[in-house]
Protein backbone atom coordinates (compact mmCIF):
# COMPACT_ATOMS: atom_id res chain seq x y z
CA UNK A 1 0.00 0.00 0.00
CA UNK A 2 2.84 2.27 1.01
CA UNK A 3 4.53 1.68 -2.60
CA UNK A 4 1.21 2.29 -4.48
CA UNK A 5 0.77 5.73 -2.27
CA UNK A 6 4.32 6.57 -3.05
CA UNK A 7 4.08 5.94 -7.02
CA UNK A 8 0.80 8.19 -6.87
CA UNK A 9 2.65 10.54 -5.01
CA UNK A 10 5.07 10.69 -8.16
CA UNK A 11 2.55 10.22 -10.70
CA UNK A 12 0.59 13.44 -9.28
CA UNK A 13 3.73 15.57 -9.52
CA UNK A 14 4.81 14.88 -12.99
CA UNK A 15 1.10 15.78 -13.70
CA UNK A 16 1.62 19.05 -12.24
CA UNK A 17 5.28 19.58 -13.40
CA UNK A 18 3.91 18.98 -16.91
CA UNK A 19 0.38 21.52 -16.28
CA UNK A 20 2.52 24.27 -17.02
CA UNK A 21 4.86 23.57 -19.45
CA UNK A 22 2.00 22.73 -21.88
CA UNK A 23 0.38 26.03 -20.86
CA UNK A 24 3.75 28.18 -21.87
CA UNK A 25 3.60 25.95 -25.00
CA UNK A 26 0.62 26.79 -26.20
CA UNK A 27 1.21 30.27 -26.51
CA UNK A 28 2.97 31.80 -29.86
CA UNK A 29 5.84 32.09 -27.97
CA UNK A 30 8.48 29.42 -28.58
CA UNK A 31 8.61 26.96 -25.68
CA UNK A 32 12.32 27.32 -23.46
CA UNK A 33 12.72 24.38 -21.24
CA UNK A 34 16.03 25.59 -20.01
CA UNK A 35 13.94 29.06 -18.39
CA UNK A 36 11.23 26.47 -17.17
CA UNK A 37 13.48 24.69 -15.45
CA UNK A 38 14.86 27.05 -13.39
CA UNK A 39 11.70 28.78 -12.71
CA UNK A 40 10.63 25.22 -10.94
CA UNK A 41 14.12 24.80 -8.95
CA UNK A 42 15.14 28.40 -8.66
CA UNK A 43 13.00 30.80 -5.93
CA UNK A 44 10.13 32.71 -6.44
CA UNK A 45 8.36 35.91 -4.80
CA UNK A 46 5.13 34.40 -4.99
CA UNK A 47 4.09 30.52 -4.79
CA UNK A 48 3.09 29.13 -8.08
CA UNK A 49 0.91 26.10 -7.56
CA UNK A 50 -0.91 25.08 -11.23
CA UNK A 51 -1.69 26.62 -14.29
CA UNK A 52 -5.49 26.08 -15.14
CA UNK A 53 -6.32 26.44 -18.93
CA UNK A 54 -4.24 27.06 -22.01
CA UNK A 55 -3.22 30.06 -23.83
CA UNK A 56 -4.68 33.79 -22.94
CA UNK A 57 -7.52 32.08 -21.16
CA UNK A 58 -4.75 30.39 -18.55
CA UNK A 59 -5.62 31.14 -15.01
CA UNK A 60 -2.33 30.48 -12.63
CA UNK A 61 -2.84 29.77 -9.43
CA UNK A 62 -0.59 31.33 -6.92
CA UNK A 63 0.08 32.40 -3.27
CA UNK A 64 1.36 35.90 -2.86
CA UNK A 65 4.00 36.18 -0.52
CA UNK A 66 4.98 39.02 2.02
CA UNK A 67 7.19 41.69 0.04
CA UNK A 68 9.68 43.62 2.91
CA UNK A 69 12.14 45.46 1.43
CA UNK A 70 14.13 48.50 2.52
CA UNK A 71 15.32 51.63 0.40
CA UNK A 72 17.93 54.03 2.18
CA UNK A 73 15.48 57.08 0.27
CA UNK A 74 12.38 55.74 1.08
CA UNK A 75 12.66 53.22 4.10
CA UNK A 76 11.36 50.19 4.78
CA UNK A 77 7.98 48.85 3.00
CA UNK A 78 5.96 46.13 3.66
CA UNK A 79 3.11 44.54 1.14
CA UNK A 80 1.51 41.72 -0.31
CA UNK A 81 3.25 40.22 -3.28
CA UNK A 82 0.63 39.99 -5.48
CA UNK A 83 0.47 43.75 -5.88
CA UNK A 84 3.70 43.08 -8.23
CA UNK A 85 1.92 40.42 -10.10
CA UNK A 86 1.84 40.38 -14.24
CA UNK A 87 4.53 43.17 -14.18
CA UNK A 88 3.27 45.70 -11.99
CA UNK A 89 4.97 48.27 -9.35
CA UNK A 90 3.97 49.43 -6.12
CA UNK A 91 5.67 51.81 -4.06
CA UNK A 92 8.30 52.33 -6.60
CA UNK A 93 9.01 48.94 -6.72
CA UNK A 94 8.93 45.86 -9.31
CA UNK A 95 10.07 42.24 -9.92
CA UNK A 96 12.56 41.69 -12.64
CA UNK A 97 13.00 37.69 -13.73
CA UNK A 98 11.82 37.33 -10.24
CA UNK A 99 14.31 40.13 -8.53
CA UNK A 100 13.17 42.69 -6.83
CA UNK A 101 14.36 46.17 -8.17
CA UNK A 102 13.57 49.93 -7.86
CA UNK A 103 12.62 51.67 -10.24
CA UNK A 104 14.65 54.71 -10.01
CA UNK A 105 17.58 52.17 -9.85
CA UNK A 106 18.37 52.83 -6.33
CA UNK A 107 19.58 50.07 -4.30
CA UNK A 108 16.96 47.95 -2.23
CA UNK A 109 17.81 45.45 0.03
CA UNK A 110 15.27 42.59 0.00
CA UNK A 111 13.97 40.54 3.30
CA UNK A 112 10.59 39.28 1.64
CA UNK A 113 9.20 36.18 2.40
CA UNK A 114 10.31 34.36 -0.29
CA UNK A 115 9.31 30.62 -1.59
CA UNK A 116 11.93 28.82 -0.12
CA UNK A 117 11.48 30.87 2.82
CA UNK A 118 8.38 30.04 3.43
CA UNK A 119 8.90 26.30 2.82
CA UNK A 120 11.91 27.13 5.85
CA UNK A 121 9.04 27.78 8.17
CA UNK A 122 6.54 25.47 7.36
CA UNK A 123 9.01 22.42 7.81
CA UNK A 124 10.20 24.06 10.84
CA UNK A 125 6.68 23.76 12.03
CA UNK A 126 6.12 20.24 10.77
CA UNK A 127 9.20 18.95 12.59
CA UNK A 128 8.42 21.00 15.90
CA UNK A 129 4.73 19.18 15.66
CA UNK A 130 6.37 15.84 14.65
CA UNK A 131 9.24 15.61 17.44
CA UNK A 132 7.04 17.16 20.23
CA UNK A 133 4.60 14.27 19.58
CA UNK A 134 7.31 11.96 19.44
CA UNK A 135 8.53 13.44 22.79
CA UNK A 136 5.18 13.23 24.37
CA UNK A 137 4.86 9.76 23.31
CA UNK A 138 8.65 8.65 25.68
CA UNK A 139 6.88 10.27 28.73
CA UNK A 140 3.80 8.75 28.01
CA UNK A 141 5.09 5.32 27.32
CA UNK A 142 8.19 5.25 29.52
CA UNK A 143 8.81 1.50 30.13
CA UNK A 144 6.42 0.34 27.53
CA UNK A 145 6.67 -0.94 23.33
CA UNK A 146 6.29 2.63 21.57
CA UNK A 147 2.70 3.56 19.47
CA UNK A 148 2.19 6.28 17.08
CA UNK A 149 4.87 8.65 15.65
CA UNK A 150 7.17 7.24 18.46
CA UNK A 151 7.17 3.90 17.15
CA UNK A 152 8.03 5.15 13.70
CA UNK A 153 10.68 7.51 14.76
CA UNK A 154 12.38 5.74 17.41
CA UNK A 155 13.99 3.19 15.16
CA UNK A 156 15.56 6.41 13.24
CA UNK A 157 16.85 7.83 15.65
CA UNK A 158 18.07 4.99 17.52
CA UNK A 159 19.94 3.88 14.47
CA UNK A 160 21.72 7.45 13.88
CA UNK A 161 22.18 7.37 17.73
CA UNK A 162 24.38 4.14 17.40
CA UNK A 163 24.95 3.43 13.84
CA UNK A 164 26.39 7.57 13.09
CA UNK A 165 26.95 9.14 16.38
CA UNK A 166 28.43 6.66 18.97
CA UNK A 167 30.90 4.70 16.08
CA UNK A 168 32.02 7.76 14.52
CA UNK A 169 32.29 9.98 17.63
CA UNK A 170 33.01 7.94 20.60
CA UNK A 171 32.18 8.50 24.05
CA UNK A 172 31.57 12.11 23.73
CA UNK A 173 28.25 11.64 21.07
CA UNK A 174 25.90 12.61 23.63
CA UNK A 175 26.28 16.38 23.40
CA UNK A 176 25.98 16.01 19.52
CA UNK A 177 22.55 14.24 18.85
CA UNK A 178 20.82 17.21 18.80
CA UNK A 179 22.36 18.38 16.37
CA UNK A 180 22.65 15.35 13.95
CA UNK A 181 19.27 14.18 14.44
CA UNK A 182 18.39 17.80 13.48
CA UNK A 183 20.57 17.80 10.41
CA UNK A 184 19.22 14.13 9.17
CA UNK A 185 15.60 15.21 9.95
CA UNK A 186 15.46 18.60 8.60
CA UNK A 187 17.10 17.40 5.23
CA UNK A 188 14.30 14.57 5.11
CA UNK A 189 11.60 16.68 5.60
CA UNK A 190 12.28 18.97 3.18
CA UNK A 191 14.15 16.46 0.35
CA UNK A 192 10.57 14.59 0.97
CA UNK A 193 8.49 18.13 0.92
CA UNK A 194 10.30 19.00 -2.53
CA UNK A 195 8.96 16.03 -4.36
CA UNK A 196 5.40 17.06 -3.91
CA UNK A 197 3.34 18.67 -6.38
CA UNK A 198 3.71 22.52 -6.65
CA UNK A 199 6.67 22.16 -3.57
CA UNK A 200 9.75 24.32 -3.33
CA UNK A 201 13.27 23.30 -4.08
CA UNK A 202 14.29 24.29 -0.30
CA UNK A 203 17.29 21.49 -0.10
CA UNK A 204 18.09 22.00 -3.79
CA UNK A 205 19.16 25.71 -2.68
CA UNK A 206 22.95 26.22 -2.31
CA UNK A 207 22.45 28.81 0.66
CA UNK A 208 20.81 26.27 2.75
CA UNK A 209 23.28 23.71 2.12
CA UNK A 210 25.60 26.26 2.72
CA UNK A 211 24.34 26.94 5.95
CA UNK A 212 24.37 23.44 6.91
CA UNK A 213 27.46 23.60 5.89
CA UNK A 214 28.91 26.41 8.09
CA UNK A 215 27.20 25.01 11.06
CA UNK A 216 29.04 21.87 10.90
CA UNK A 217 32.40 23.40 9.98
CA UNK A 218 31.59 25.72 13.23
CA UNK A 219 30.82 23.12 15.39
CA UNK A 220 33.70 21.11 14.81
CA UNK A 221 36.25 23.90 14.88
CA UNK A 222 34.42 24.73 18.43
CA UNK A 223 35.03 21.07 19.27
CA UNK A 224 38.37 20.44 18.36
CA UNK A 225 41.39 19.67 20.83
CA UNK A 226 44.98 19.84 20.95
CA UNK A 227 45.77 16.47 19.07
CA UNK A 228 43.06 17.74 16.01
CA UNK A 229 45.59 20.93 15.40
CA UNK A 230 48.77 18.94 16.13
CA UNK A 231 47.37 16.56 13.05
CA UNK A 232 47.38 19.67 11.05
CA UNK A 233 50.11 21.69 11.57
CA UNK A 234 52.59 18.76 12.34
CA UNK A 235 51.49 15.75 10.44
CA UNK A 236 52.68 12.59 12.10
CA UNK A 237 55.13 10.63 9.82
CA UNK A 238 55.57 13.46 7.09
CA UNK A 239 59.42 13.89 6.38
CA UNK A 240 60.04 17.46 7.63
CA UNK A 241 60.95 18.83 4.31
CA UNK A 242 57.41 17.57 3.23
CA UNK A 243 55.73 19.28 6.23
CA UNK A 244 55.15 22.78 5.06
CA UNK A 245 53.14 21.00 1.60
CA UNK A 246 51.20 19.12 4.51
CA UNK A 247 50.27 22.05 6.29
CA UNK A 248 48.95 23.50 3.78
CA UNK A 249 47.09 20.50 2.41
CA UNK A 250 45.58 20.01 5.86
CA UNK A 251 44.85 23.45 6.59
CA UNK A 252 42.56 23.80 3.04
CA UNK A 253 41.10 20.44 4.21
CA UNK A 254 39.26 22.09 7.23
CA UNK A 255 37.14 24.14 4.57
CA UNK A 256 36.73 21.83 1.50
CA UNK A 257 35.18 19.17 3.82
CA UNK A 258 32.33 21.25 4.70
CA UNK A 259 32.47 22.53 0.98
CA UNK A 260 32.41 19.51 -0.36
CA UNK A 261 29.02 19.03 2.53
CA UNK A 262 27.49 21.88 0.70
CA UNK A 263 28.03 20.73 -3.20
CA UNK A 264 27.02 17.25 -2.86
CA UNK A 265 23.17 17.82 -1.08
CA UNK A 266 23.13 20.96 -3.21
CA UNK A 267 23.93 19.26 -6.50
CA UNK A 268 22.28 15.22 -5.67
CA UNK A 269 18.65 17.42 -4.93
CA UNK A 270 18.66 19.82 -8.26
CA UNK A 271 19.97 17.29 -10.40
CA UNK A 272 17.04 15.13 -9.41
CA UNK A 273 14.53 17.83 -10.53
CA UNK A 274 15.89 18.64 -13.71
CA UNK A 275 16.22 15.06 -14.95
CA UNK A 276 12.52 14.86 -13.91
CA UNK A 277 11.70 18.12 -15.61
CA UNK A 278 13.88 17.28 -18.34
CA UNK A 279 11.98 13.74 -19.50
CA UNK A 280 8.68 16.15 -19.40
CA UNK A 281 10.07 18.75 -21.25
CA UNK A 282 11.06 16.49 -24.51
CA UNK A 283 6.93 16.15 -25.07
CA UNK A 284 7.01 19.63 -26.04
CA UNK A 285 10.21 20.11 -27.54
CA UNK A 286 9.05 17.62 -30.48
CA UNK A 287 5.27 18.50 -30.22
CA UNK A 288 4.20 15.14 -29.91
CA UNK A 289 1.91 13.28 -27.60
CA UNK A 290 3.51 10.09 -28.84
CA UNK A 291 6.86 10.13 -26.84
CA UNK A 292 4.52 11.07 -23.87
CA UNK A 293 4.44 7.18 -22.35
CA UNK A 294 8.18 7.11 -22.30
CA UNK A 295 8.56 10.28 -21.21
CA UNK A 296 6.66 9.59 -18.53
CA UNK A 297 7.60 5.97 -17.66
CA UNK A 298 11.63 7.68 -17.02
CA UNK A 299 10.69 10.70 -15.03
CA UNK A 300 8.69 8.13 -12.66
CA UNK A 301 11.41 6.27 -12.17
CA UNK A 302 13.53 9.04 -11.11
CA UNK A 303 10.75 10.48 -9.36
CA UNK A 304 10.19 7.12 -7.23
CA UNK A 305 14.62 7.27 -7.24
CA UNK A 306 14.17 10.19 -5.28
CA UNK A 307 12.22 9.28 -2.51
CA UNK A 308 15.64 7.07 -1.63
CA UNK A 309 17.73 9.72 -2.48
CA UNK A 310 16.30 11.95 -0.04
CA UNK A 311 16.82 9.70 2.58
CA UNK A 312 20.12 8.56 1.59
CA UNK A 313 21.52 12.29 1.02
CA UNK A 314 20.37 13.13 4.79
CA UNK A 315 22.11 9.92 5.83
CA UNK A 316 25.81 10.80 4.42
CA UNK A 317 25.56 14.78 5.54
CA UNK A 318 25.23 13.05 8.76
CA UNK A 319 27.56 10.06 8.40
CA UNK A 320 30.01 12.75 7.38
CA UNK A 321 29.41 15.14 9.84
CA UNK A 322 29.97 12.89 13.07
CA UNK A 323 33.21 11.72 11.08
CA UNK A 324 34.29 14.98 11.06
CA UNK A 325 33.30 16.02 14.69
CA UNK A 326 34.89 12.45 15.30
CA UNK A 327 38.27 13.77 14.23
CA UNK A 328 38.14 16.59 16.24
CA UNK A 329 37.35 15.52 19.63
CA UNK A 330 39.77 12.18 19.08
CA UNK A 331 42.15 11.78 21.85
CA UNK A 332 45.93 11.02 21.04
CA UNK A 333 46.75 8.16 22.61
CA UNK A 334 50.72 7.54 22.80
CA UNK A 335 51.21 4.76 25.38
CA UNK A 336 48.18 2.81 24.92
CA UNK A 337 45.51 1.41 22.62
CA UNK A 338 41.99 0.24 22.99
CA UNK A 339 40.50 -3.03 22.74
CA UNK A 340 36.73 -3.75 22.83
CA UNK A 341 33.57 -2.47 21.36
CA UNK A 342 30.46 -0.41 22.78
CA UNK A 343 30.06 3.32 23.63
CA UNK A 344 33.84 3.40 24.73
CA UNK A 345 32.44 2.85 28.54
CA UNK A 346 33.73 -1.10 28.45
CA UNK A 347 36.91 -0.51 26.34
CA UNK A 348 40.15 -1.58 28.22
CA UNK A 349 43.45 -0.32 27.84
CA UNK A 350 46.65 -1.90 27.50
CA UNK A 351 50.27 -0.76 27.80
CA UNK A 352 52.27 -0.64 24.44
CA UNK A 353 55.42 -2.49 24.42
Amino acid sequence: MKRLLSILLCFVSLSVFANEPAAEASKGEGFNPGEMILEHIGDSHEWHLATLGEGEHATHVSVPLPIIAYQPTKGLSMFSGGQLAHGHSHNGLKLEHDKLVAEDGSKVYDFSITKNTASLLFSAALMLFVFTAVARGYKKNHGRAPSGLQSFFEPVIIFIRDEIAKKNIGPKYERYMPYLLTAFFFIWFNNLLGLMPGAANLSGNIAVTMVLAVLTLIITLASSNKNYWAHIFATPGVPKPLLPIMIVVEFLGIFTKPFSLMIRLFANITAGHIVVLSFISLVFIFKSWAVAPVTLAFGLFINILELLVAILQAFIFTLLTSMYIGGAVEEHHDADFQIGGGDGADQAHVPAH
